[in-house]
């Protein structure tokens, strides 16, 4: 190395490069967040470009990029047409389009720290993992209580089980990270993204890389805000996608099946067949109400913690109503997507 060099030069000149993947459509409310958080990464903005896929937006998405590009012209930004407008077929053209040793995926909906990419290249190099991702940190996506209890709502165990990623602080090899940071060559030779797939492309891929012995590493230390539904119309709409195209992979990787997976359509199943019996017995409709006062409270109970710690009552209701949708919606997607 060039001992005339400033520190500051050494650490431009010795990190590599990194390729930025923007999966985008119809993101003019949040595009522009994302890219001035990537704009106040600590990692070397010289090493640093951004692809943005996009699905042919019908908004103002990429008058916003614009704008951001005429604002910031040090910072290096392509965007690339996505005209089949599905997640894993963006990221793939975005890969392709990638000129960095690094790919960083990120999402127009994310908001990443400023550590967030020098973080994921460290853990990388240091090799701890062939995928290395971390903590989404969930915020409310509008300010009404109900988008707020979605989204706490969204990082409790009772709703999304074993996903780490939601919740935890104890870093180690997972089943999945959301995202992720790969070395492009290493992400090429595994063939991408399923673009079979209209959702769950990051479980599946990493599915892949387990299967090859290798690991996906979650960091806690890794953290990105996520903005979470703002409505129970939304969220159902959301988490009925997941079940049914989580379906959709386990038909092809049975194997990677986590217990967390399995309950909802078995939850689901449980209450239709009750309900059926119900019908035909008084037995049974007393069970059922007895089941439903039972779960009822349950979500009540374990909303308790959450009320006091925010101080707001109307959790008491949100709450609840969130994680029953997630419930029903994603086991009655999967279940759809088992028996069409």
């Amino acid at each position: 190395m060039n001992q005339n060099l400033t520190e500051k030069e050494a650490i431009i000149e010795t990190a590599p490069p990194v390729s930025i993947i923007v999966p985008c459509y119809n993101e003019q409310n949040t595009i522009s967040g994302l890219l001035e958080a990537i704009c106040q990464q600590t990692y070397p903005l010289e090493k640093i470009e951004v692809i943005i896929a996009d699905g042919m937006s019908e908004d103002h998405t990429r008058e916003k990029i614009q704008e951001f590009q005429h604002l910031h012209p040090q910072v290096r930004l392509k965007i690339v047409d996505n005209p089949r407008k599905i997640i894993p077929s963006a990221l793939n053209l975005a890969i392709q389009a990638a000129s960095g040793e690094i790919i960083v995926r990120l999402d127009a909906h994310c908001n990443p720290k400023q550590d967030y990419v020098a973080r994921s290249v460290e853990d990388l190099v240091q090799k701890k993992g062939k995928n290395v991702g971390g903590l989404w940190i969930i915020r409310p996506g509008a300010e009404t209580w109900i988008a707020k209890s979605i989204a706490i709502s969204a990082s409790h165990p009772l709703a999304v089980g074993d996903a780490r990623y939601r919740y935890s602080n104890r870093e180690g090899s997972v089943d999945t990270v959301p995202f992720g940071t790969f070395w492009k060559d290493y992400l090429v030779d595994l063939g991408g993204y399923n673009e079979e797939l209209l959702t769950n492309e990051d479980y599946e891929l990493n599915t892949r890389i387990r299967k090859r012995g290798d690991i996906v590493w979650f960091d806690p230390d890794i953290q990105s805000i996520y903005y979470s539904r703002s409505t129970i119309n939304g969220l159902a709409k959301q988490y009925w996608r997941y079940g049914y195209w989580k379906c959709k992979m386990l038909k092809k990787f049975p194997g990677s099946l986590r217990l967390r997976q399995a309950i909802p359509p078995f939850f689901v199943v449980g209450w239709i067949l009750l309900f059926i019996a119900a019908i035909f017995s008084q037995i049974f409709q007393i069970l059922l109400a007895l089941m439903v006062l039972l779960y009822i409270l349950a979500l009540i109970v374990i909303s308790l913690p959450a009320i006091f710690k925010e101080k707001d009552f109307t959790l008491i209701l949100g709450l609840p109503i969130s994680i029953a949708t997630m419930h029903f919606c994603w086991g009655s997607g999967f279940l759809w997507s088992l028996f069409r």
